[in-house]
């Protein structure tokens, strides 16, 4: 006999087929403790409440506010939608807790919720993986990552992650159903005794409930969680190479070229000073999603597996059923902590915050190129030169002079006019290049 009733339906009957392990937790009259009830409510009730407008606050300023957008914006972006759409049914489950866990909205929401929340699940830990990955090629491939890293390949590759998430979420939708239970309240859970018969059921119940614990744990976390690894490995390898190479080169190098040799990697670093402190803001904020991701995530991975365990060990069933909401409950919180580690990671985030939401979030996922960082560097420096104030003659920069055989002289300086043309010319032989509206 094959189950009649459709997929997400809010009715159960004796004679409706169930799992052994979900027909357990249908006669079970746990979690009806009305004051441990309350105080999760009301924690679940602040959190939703912040993680919507965390969440808002942060797509509505990188999305709409940002003058650049840039590859680090379209990760922070994803990631951000990702949790906005999971604290938006946040409340949807508070209310499930309020009734004494039960589900009393019907079988499309209950769907929907749980769809939403494993598609979170899944796009979070592809981003991430993303994320590590793009750091460690911006160290270990800065000439591939300049050719080939854009805003529109970033915006692909998150449609890609989207999509893969969709996939793998596509199978809790399908099984997701309402039970009635013998107390009369209503659990919402992933029955994957549908679309199978009384033949069959023990067989289909058991590789269901493997396969999916399984690939929750391994593609939404283990298989992430090792390209991190992997990442910030070669990440630190080729730092502590590049380290060693500069004392080298300063160890062999006498005081003269050492001076030349600082000048040309200010210039010709892909960042720099201002721009390694940048890059650093974000790369430490990825570091601590990452951990946030896998504090938030590893209570609810452990019982999942434990779960699956608890069809071969019937003793562990009500440790299950009442851990893992709570288990639930610290995932939600991953979705909460994220906005929070965005803003706080922004450089200069006390006087940023005075000026606008925009400006402090342009700090964190802002690129700057070699060439832009040097002209910026130069323009402050005429800005803060004191002759501007007290002498009506124009501010006077170094310039790099020529010698009579027309190379460079690195030690032979002389002053010059800081109008733009003179400005632009200085970068150009400086960094070997031509620039447009520049005579050389």
């Amino acid at each position: 006999m094959t189950s009649s009733l459709p997929p997400n339906s809010s009715h159960s009957s004796p004679s409706e087929l169930h799992c052994p392990l979900l027909q357990k937790m249908i006669s079970h009259t746990l979690n009806n403790n009305t004051q441990v009830n309350l105080a999760v409510v009301s924690v679940h009730g602040v959190v939703s409440t912040l993680g919507i407008l965390e969440n808002g606050l942060v797509l509505w300023v990188l999305g709409c506010r940002l003058r650049c957008k840039t590859v680090a914006a379209v990760w922070v972006l994803n990631l951000a939608l990702s949790d906005f759409l999971t604290t938006l049914t946040l409340p949807f489950f508070t209310h499930y807790l309020l009734m004494g866990h039960s589900w009393v909205l019907g079988g499309p929401l209950c769907a929907a919720h749980a769809s939403i929340f494993f598609l979170n699940m899944f796009v979070s830990a592809f981003l991430l993986a993303v994320i590590s990955l793009d750091r460690c090629l911006l160290v270990t491939k800065p000439v591939w990552t300049q050719n080939h890293r854009t805003v529109s390949a970033a915006w692909k590759i998150c449609g890609l992650g989207w999509a893969w998430a969709a996939v793998n979420a596509f199978p809790y939708f399908m099984f997701r159903s309402v039970m009635l239970k013998q107390d009369g309240r209503k659990l919402c859970y992933h029955d994957f005794a549908l679309y199978s018969s009384q033949s069959t059921l023990h067989t289909d119940c058991k590789a269901r409930q493997e396969a999916t614990a399984v690939s929750k744990v391994l593609l939404a976390f283990v298989v992430p969680l090792v390209v991190i690894a992997i990442s910030y490995a070669f990440f630190a390898i080729e730092l502590q190479a590049r380290r060693k190479r500069l004392e080298r080169r300063r160890k062999s190098a006498s005081n003269g070229k050492q001076k030349s040799l600082k000048f040309f990697r200010s210039l010709s670093s892909p960042v720099g000073q201002n721009g390694a402190r940048l890059s650093q803001g974000f790369t430490k904020m990825v570091v601590t999603v990452i951990a946030t991701f896998v504090l938030c995530w590893l209570p609810y991975h452990v019982f999942c597996l434990l779960e699956v365990t608890a069809q071969y060990k019937t003793e562990i069933v009500d440790l299950v059923e009442v851990a893992l909401p709570y288990a639930t409950t610290f995932t939600f919180l991953n979705s909460v902590l994220n906005p929070i580690i965005y803003t706080f990671s922004c450089p200069n985030f006390c006087s940023r915050i005075r000026q606008s939401l925009g400006v402090l979030f342009e700090g964190l996922v802002e690129e700057a190129g070699p060439l832009v960082l040097v002209t910026e560097r130069m323009k402050k420096k005429c800005i803060s030169s004191p002759t501007l104030l007290s002498s009506p003659t124009p501010p006077r920069v170094p310039r790099i002079q020529r010698d009579s055989e027309g190379s460079i002289n690195l030690f032979g300086f002389k002053s010059c006019p800081t109008d733009e043309i003179e400005r632009r010319q200085n970068v150009t032989l400086s960094l070997g290049i031509t620039l447009p509206g520049t005579d050389d």
